[in-house]
């Protein structure tokens, strides 16, 4: 009876390594893969990463954070940062919001605080799971979205600095516009959406320093694209966006440095406050503004 038992109990041992084995098994390159045990995920945000077969040494990581409705799927398959990392090695990072309709939280206390244990949180462990994982480059470290993906690239740039090199900004609003001072999780300010909410560039600032008060290191900087007939996220929030990384990296957001016209689509008017922000207003485009995949390569680095 006891020589059963100790063969139960050694079978039952194996099986559970076998299953940890699976769970822990590094993802397939050249295919999008779910990543379930990579540390501390206190919203239960999603992890999908994809890894380059022609992966680079020591590589760079590109954050790609999908819009409300989206799914991780949906963004790897309607974004070009896959092809474009067979191209240059590094890795992509796809989260998935965790709230039914695919939105982010940007609202609570918690996701607009450092280590304050929202979706904030939840995707910055991916990030450090990751370089540790593959030896990346954490100087070499980038994030960007569309629309609640948007407002999310915000978000991580003013509560995670210390992480990211950079950031790409495709239709959202200011980090902290969503803000509820009921503290409620993923919920939707109209005030914010409609361009309602308009202040000074010293405002917003403040706002995003007190996301990682205390931190006095290097920022990434910014690019900001939004439609001038955005009916979703109204085209003020491109303005209040501006004006907060511009007031955050110490210009002057009345007096840029040059305005380009026409640049980098026709009709499109390129804004050029320092080396660390830019915004690019997209003339006549909705709130469906597309993905301009070449210049995110630029902002990047990875080309010039």
């Amino acid at each position: 009876m006891a020589r059963i038992q100790y063969i139960l109990t050694f079978l039952l041992f194996a099986l559970v390594c076998n299953a940890m084995a699976l769970i822990r098994r590094a993802p397939t390159p050249g295919q999008l893969e779910q990543v379930t045990d990579f540390g501390d995920n206190p919203t239960d945000v999603g992890f999908y990463i994809y890894v380059p077969e022609n992966l680079a040494s020591n590589p760079a990581i590109i954050v790609a954070i999908h819009y409300c409705t989206g799914t991780a799927q949906a963004y790897y398959t309607g974004s070009p940062y896959a092809q474009y990392a067979e191209t240059h090695g590094f890795i992509v990072i796809y989260p998935e919001s965790p709230y039914e309709g695919g939105c982010w939280d940007v609202s609570s206390e918690s996701t607009l605080t450092h280590n304050g244990g929202g979706n904030s949180n939840s995707i910055a462990n991916m990030v450090t799971w990751t370089t540790a994982q593959y030896n990346a480059d954490s100087s070499r470290v980038y994030v960007t979205g569309t629309s609640s993906g948007a407002m999310m690239t915000n978000v991580m740039a003013a509560t995670y600095p210390n992480l990211f090199a950079a950031g790409i900004v495709y239709a959202g609003v200011p980090a902290g516009c969503f803000y509820s001072d009921t503290n409620q999780e993923n919920g939707w300010n109209s005030t914010c959406a409609q361009g309602e909410v308009i202040s000074t560039p010293e405002h917003w600032g403040d706002i995003a320093r007190a996301m990682d008060a205390g931190y006095n290191g290097t920022r990434p900087k910014m690019q900001i694209y939004h439609g001038s007939v955005d009916a979703t996220l109204y085209p003020q929030n491109y303005y209040e966006t501006c004006k907060q990384w511009s007031d955050v990296f110490g210009y002057t957001y009345d007096s840029p440095q040059e305005v380009q016209s026409d640049t980098p689509l026709a009709d499109w008017d390129k804004t050029i406050w320092g080396e660390s922000l830019q915004g690019i207003l997209a003339n006549g485009v909705t709130h469906n503004i597309q993905i301009q995949g070449e210049e995110d390569l630029k902002w990047f680095g990875f080309t010039s």
